[in-house]
């Protein structure tokens, strides 16, 4: 394989192929590739999700989470009914279970309304009547939150790419890109592409892809697989919508919760581990490479010397079904361990820092004829629609030709 394009992306989860279908309406007159390294569309983070349309609630306001998360969230519902992708706005309750959880709750409640969220403030009485079977002392009811099958969202905006003319590489995965004078040359491992812009999307692997251009990234990529399990038919009748804890609010993890599955069925978790490779879906999973550069990396050394005891707990709960239970009944207290059956993993890409920080906000970088996506998790999903419009925006303030000369950094 060899050839030319104007503007390639850079990996095929839901957040490069917004961005591929929304160049694609905005250039019409370019050619636009795609490449994806798997066989198949949203094979990793995108298509191992729980599936929730985020409301914007949990997300600092002025930040690009919050900004795009609730813009995403619009043009997610909107895109869903156009191209008849099935969804629901069903709710969720924010539960608190314990005294010392109200004050952050109220905090949360506050930081909602501050986002331009219909959120409501609520007692024992009335999260009973909303979820009969949560425990919790008050609450904060988010009717905005909803359901969607995020696989089916990619599959959809593919359909959109492929009719305006985009064309999508599978089995291709991007090695090395030099910049030139008027292009950027992209070695994949099916062979050579010139492309006059590159949009690096490519989540696990988005760090690498950027250094891969002579560029330094500012945060590694650590990997977290977050474990799940489905709750039996013979117990579905425990959660009616969605039923979250109140979060910690020192890690970007929400905590295991229970969701009502779009297609049918309920599933609950994440817990949080470090997982052994950037696709380690399973235990056993293990890369030498991934997990060298977390080990030796100084910013997950100095995250782990601050969190291990928090650390300790999510793998007691990835070891123990009885912790993860446990967890799950301080929530609905009526859930037994026989009720829960073992689902697919997913693994969360992190972005930490060298000084070990997580990052709290999407990262979108643009140097010169590079767009780089390097830290885009939860909500990234909801407002995929809203950060291709953000980074197609980017294009637009200069012609294909001449690329922004200057570095474009989401703000702190």
């Amino acid at each position: 394989m060899s050839f030319e394009a104007d503007i390639a992306v850079v990996g095929g989860g839901i957040v490069g192929m917004a961005v591929a279908e929304r160049a694609s309406a905005e250039f019409r007159d370019q050619k636009i590739v795609l490449l994806e390294k798997e066989k198949e569309l949203a094979s990793h983070q995108s298509g191992r999700n729980s599936g929730v349309i985020h409301s914007g609630i949990y997300y600092r306001p002025g930040s690009l989470k919050a900004s795009l998360c609730r813009e995403g969230r619009a043009r997610l519902i909107e895109f869903c009914r156009a191209h008849s992708v099935p969804f629901e706005i069903c709710g969720k309750v924010i539960v608190a279970t314990s005294n010392d959880e109200l004050p952050r709750l109220q905090a949360l409640f506050e930081r909602g309304v501050q986002n331009g969220l219909q959120a409501e403030l609520i007692g024992a009485e009335a999260l009973r009547e909303l979820e009969p079977n949560a425990a919790g002392l008050r609450a904060v009811h988010v009717p905005e939150a909803g359901i969607v099958d995020y696989r089916r969202v990619t599959q959809a905006l593919a359909r959109e790419f492929n009719h305006r003319g985009g064309e999508i590489l599978y089995g291709t995965r991007v090695d090395q890109i030099s910049v030139h004078d008027q292009s950027a040359q992209i070695t994949t491992t099916r062979g050579r592409l010139s492309a006059k812009r590159v949009i690096n999307c490519a989540g696990l692997h988005s760090d690498r892809v950027c250094e891969s251009a002579g560029l330094p990234a500012p945060a590694r990529i650590i990997p977290f697989r977050g474990e799940y399990y489905d709750v039996a038919s013979r117990a579905g009748t425990l959660c009616k919508n969605l039923i979250y804890p109140v979060p910690d609010p020192r890690f970007p993890f929400l905590g295991v919760h229970f969701t009502r599955m779009i297609g049918g069925g309920i599933e609950c978790g994440p817990n949080a581990v470090l997982a052994f490779a950037r696709e380690g879906y399973r235990w056993n999973d293990l890369n030498p490479r991934d997990l060298w550069e977390t080990l030796t990396y100084p910013g997950f050394q100095k995250l782990a010397a601050k969190h291990w005891k928090m650390g300790l707990e999510e793998w007691r709960r990835s070891l123990l079904k009885s912790a993860f239970v446990s967890a799950l009944k301080k929530l609905v207290p009526k859930i037994e361990p026989g009720d829960l059956t073992p689902r697919p993993a997913g693994v969360r890409a992190q972005a930490i820092t060298m000084d070990g920080n997580l990052v709290d906000d999407f990262l979108i970088e643009s140097q010169g004829r590079l767009f780089h996506v390097l830290n885009s998790p939860s909500p990234a999903a909801t407002a995929s629609l809203a950060i291709a419009d953000f980074i197609v925006n980017l294009l637009k303030r200069s012609s294909i030709n001449q690329p922004i000369d200057h570095l474009i950094r989401s703000p702190a």
